[in-house]
């Protein structure tokens, strides 16, 4: 499931939704509970942050599972933020810049943050922070012309970048234009959209996404049949892959049109982080395997949006500490 900025409405919540007042933790009990983040959604596609634990259903394998955890307050993020400065993207800097400044902006206390770009190469700033100044510092300034667009890699590059798990919640928002471009000289290696899944269900990480239509200078070639008009009108279109990985992860995809707001779809994600409830459970097999996880709502009109997988813990429970 995607969300959209296409409908005024939306842009208006995202621009203007304020992390509503939230209740203090319901239930909490267990100390190895798989932890599944939720957002949800009305009709109109207006984040609900005021249900209960009993309005949740949580399944695993289809079977309900008791839920151990609840808790929709809101809670501190490590969030990378990936952005394309591939060639094509030259026209989308200034752009790129001021949604960021925006999205920093409405980090809470507890946030912290890391800046990265992806094109001839990938880069990470190195330590995670909420000051202003060096996260605008990390922007990048200008985009090489003939950048390639190494999508998976920087992705894979950016959930390596949180380092050793711990309790935190790890958030990855890539903003892109264009598809991925394969191995280049300096990976050498082939990533896939499949292998990003893979490594963000291992290592607990939600990935939120944001495509847009190129903006640099491009002209179509002349004299194309059917087929080459085809591939030259969706030349600049975003990987329709980012929206699957956004969705078996849990996050968000939105796709910017020309005149929409990219602040306001950076904004977005910076309040459903802050909107989302934490769901826990005791997994009902420790196998070291990976299970389908679904989640229902009781009440009419609202729409979950989760990590749609985990891989159990193997052995005996960790005991609890008091």
């Amino acid at each position: 499931m995607t969300w959209s900025l296409s409908r005024p409405v939306l842009i208006a919540c995202a621009l203007s939704l304020a992390p509503a007042a939230q209740q203090g933790p319901v239930f909490r009990a267990g100390g190895d509970a798989v932890r599944v983040f939720v957002t949800v959604t009305d009709r109109d596609g207006r984040l609900v942050t005021s249900l209960a634990r009993e309005d949740f259903e949580l399944r695993d394998e289809g079977k309900p599972q008791p839920i151990t955890v609840f808790d929709n307050t809101p809670r501190p993020i490590r969030l990378i933020v990936m952005l394309d400065v591939s060639g094509s993207m030259e026209g989308n800097l200034p752009l790129l810049r001021a949604a960021a400044a925006q999205l920093f902006t409405r980090l809470l206390e507890g946030d912290l943050v890391k800046v990265g770009s992806f094109g001839r190469e990938i880069a990470i700033s190195p330590t995670f922070t909420r000051d202003a100044e060096a996260l605008a510092a990390a922007l990048p300034g200008r985009i090489a012309p003939d950048s390639p667009t190494p999508l998976w890699h920087a992705i894979l590059d950016a959930i390596k970048a949180f380092g050793e798990r711990g309790d935190e919640r790890r958030v990855v928002l890539v903003l892109s234009d264009g598809k991925d471009s394969g191995p280049t000289p300096f990976s050498r290696t082939f990533a896939s959209q499949v292998e990003v899944i893979d490594r963000a269900r291992d290592e607990d990480v939600m990935v939120y996404a944001v495509g847009m239509r190129s903006r640099g200078a491009r002209r179509m070639p002349p004299g194309l049949g059917p087929g080459g008009l085809q591939a030259a009108l969706t030349a600049d279109l975003p990987d329709a892959g980012l929206a699957r990985v956004a969705e078996e992860t849990g996050g968000g995809y939105a796709e910017i049109g020309f005149g929409q707001d990219l602040g306001a779809a950076f904004a977005r994600v910076a309040d459903e982080l802050h909107s989302q409830y934490l769901l826990g459970f005791a997994p009902p097999k420790r196998d070291g395997k990976v299970h389908d996880i679904g989640i229902r709502i009781s009440k009419s009109g609202l729409k979950p949006r989760a990590r749609k997988s985990y891989v159990a813990p193997k052995g005996e429970p960790a005991t609890e500490r008091d």
